[in-house]
């Protein structure tokens, strides 16, 4: 039976959240972390997070104190000494975010009174949960991750996403323009990407205008494709920052941006905490893949959508860039209201 009156009940003093897996999701718990501070006034906020995660996590509202456990499988002599280390906080809550037996067991032998999560992965240990339905993509993973919090009363009116920015990301190389749009060629999931040959095509494109710079990001782990596509670009303000920046890095870059253009993808939504907008490719024949679900947050975002990437042209991504911005080429300038 829920227990829907728990909001009310002043003797939660202190909150677990877990939620370690990739940064983009991570990012969409930012609602779900606000309404627990919102129904819980009196209570610390903790977080356990993946160690790659940290650097979001200082700069997310609402979380007092960071704790990393790297989302990977661990024996069972790790799992009893995260236990007990856990179990000396004296946990009055603990919401499970992402789906984890680990966890689950966790939460159980920390002796925290009042478990959430989904009903999986041995969901006897809890002792709140709901039915994972995210699969069917009916919804966006914020509102599912309000509908968890929602299980102990926990709610918010404000369902945005920000982040405490507290560096200023200034390469001098961005000085001399006024104005940057950034590309993101990459996803963590080889089919959501669009052909990078597309994106380096756009990117041309754009760079007709040199008021404008444009700005190539991405992990270490997409260095050696970049520098194939973009290493020997003859653009003068095509600039390859590929694996050159850490996430607090890229958070500041992204908030001075004009505009992203991005497959599903991490800085997708960390461009949306920072207020820039975005314009995001999606494929729509997997519903648990689908801009519905994982697309970017509010109104002023454009999605373009089919049922196969390859379907989504250059030249109406170009297009959707115009209903943006203005890109000024040989004195003539291109506009679509």
């Amino acid at each position: 039976m829920l227990n829907l009156d728990i909001a009310k009940n002043r003797q939660i003093k202190k909150i677990l959240i877990v939620r370690n897996d990739r940064f983009g999701e991570f990012l969409l718990n930012i609602p779900a972390f606000r309404a627990l501070e919102e129904s819980f006034p009196q209570a610390e906020i903790w977080a356990v997070i993946n160690p790659y995660v940290k650097e979001l996590a200082e700069l997310t509202p609402y979380i007092e104190r960071i704790i990393v456990w790297e989302n990977k499988k661990h024996n069972f002599f790790e799992i009893l000494k995260f236990s007990f280390k856990l179990k000396k906080e004296k946990f009055d809550l603990c919401i499970i975010f992402n789906p984890s037996k680990e966890f689950n067991i966790i939460s159980f032998l920390a002796g925290i009174p009042i478990r959430v999560g989904y009903a999986r992965k041995w969901p006897f240990l809890l002792t709140h949960k709901i039915e994972d339905k995210k699969y069917l993509g009916l919804k966006h993973e914020i509102e599912y991750n309000l509908e968890l919090v929602g299980l102990v009363g926990a709610k918010t009116e404000d369902k945005s996403l920000s982040l405490k920015i507290d560096i200023e990301f200034d390469p001098p190389q961005f000085r001399e323009y006024k104005g940057i749009v950034a590309i993101h060629p990459w996803s963590s999931d080889i089919i959501k990407n669009w052909k990078i040959e597309n994106f380096v095509e756009l990117a041309k494109r754009i760079s007709l205008d040199k008021n404008l710079g444009i700005v190539i990001i991405g992990g270490k782990e997409n260095l050696l494709v970049s520098e194939k596509y973009f290493g020997d670009i003859k653009e003068k303000n095509i600039i390859n920052l590929v694996g050159k920046t850490n996430l607090k890095e890229l958070a500041s870059l992204l908030k001075r941006c004009k505009l992203l253009i991005t497959s599903d993808s991490g800085p997708m939504h960390l461009a949306v905490c920072v207020g820039t907008r975005v314009i995001a490719l999606f494929r729509n024949d997997i519903a648990t893949k689908s801009a519905r679900r994982w697309g970017p947050w509010g109104g002023q975002h454009i999605v373009i959508e089919k049922e196969k990437l390859s379907k989504i042209t250059v030249e109406e991504v170009f297009d959707k860039i115009n209903q943006s911005i203005k890109i000024k080429r040989d004195r003539l300038l291109f506009t679509m209201e």
